[in-house]
């Protein structure tokens, strides 16, 4: 057989489809336990990638398109551990609608599977955030890493939930699209390559994403305890950081499971 020079390995969206819902069923039926752990591990690993976003963010020496995209590039980081190294993000997760939407799966294995992997991702998110304010990175830059922290959570605190909900559909198209992606290829490099794009992307659109969010909005409220809390609308509260989330995990949701999910189960797995 003659060597084929410009074909590609890759898997095709049909097949990408079917790898998707037969993971998703997977996921939808694994025990507590590890799916717990799993959902920690990724809410650290996108702490990661936004602790990285925010040292770029903090030099004021990068202009405003190249500090977008490096950010966004340097993001990349998290959702590459995730699908990499292995580990459950709600906002990937999303996709698990397409196994639902076939019948594979019950409403309630989504549910449980959505709630405790949201649960986890804030924990692990979270716990990033102590320990990197007691590692006392936030002081680096002399201290302008801690006060970039607290500008971006004000501005998440303060987005109206309109634009808060709408930039969390946004994001979460593109974060499926690079969770689809990668599941067409083989190889790390593959994955590396299809991840980068779409998430850089809506870093630098500015889109919202939960579990990011659920890492840098507890480090800012800890960056303003240790400074000494402020009061009225310069502070970041936890009733503030709740409304975000509720919004944005919405528009996540919208998303991840409907534009993208949905889209692509009427596509590829409905029966003629």
């Amino acid at each position: 057989m003659a060597p084929e020079f410009f074909g590609s390995d890759a898997y095709t969206p049909a097949e990408v489809a079917r790898r998707v819902e037969t993971v998703g069923v997977a996921k939808a039926r694994m025990a507590l336990v590890p799916l717990a752990m799993l959902g920690i591990l990724a809410g650290a690993f996108i702490g990661l990638g936004t602790m990285l976003f925010v040292m770029v963010k903090a030099d004021a020496s990068i202009g405003f398109a190249a500090s977008q995209f490096s950010g966004g590039l340097v993001f990349s980081l998290g959702l590459l551990l995730v699908v990499v190294a292995g580990a459950e993000l709600f906002t990937g997760n999303n996709l698990l609608a397409m196994a639902w939407a076939d019948g594979r799966i019950t409403s309630r294995e989504v549910l449980r599977n959505w709630t405790i992997v949201c649960a986890a991702n804030f924990a692990g998110a979270a716990s990033l955030a102590f320990v990197v304010y007691w590692s006392g990175h936030t002081g680096m830059n002399s201290g302008e890493i801690g006060r970039t922290v607290v500008r971006i959570a004000l501005a998440k605190q303060q987005l109206p939930w309109q634009e808060a909900f709408l930039r969390g559909v946004l994001c979460n198209v593109l974060v499926c699209m690079a969770v689809w992606m990668a599941m067409a290829g083989r190889s790390v490099v593959d994955k590396a390559v299809a991840v980068a794009f779409p998430v850089t992307a809506f870093v630098a659109a500015g889109f919202e994403h939960s579990i990011a969010n659920m890492y840098l909005m507890p480090l800012a409220m800890l960056v303003q305890w240790g400074g000494g809390s402020p009061s009225g609308p310069d502070a970041i509260t936890l009733a503030g950081m709740g409304a975000n989330l509720a919004v944005v995990i919405a528009g996540n949701l919208i998303g991840g499971s409907v534009l993208v999910g949905l889209t692509y189960h009427l596509i590829y797995r409905v029966r003629q």
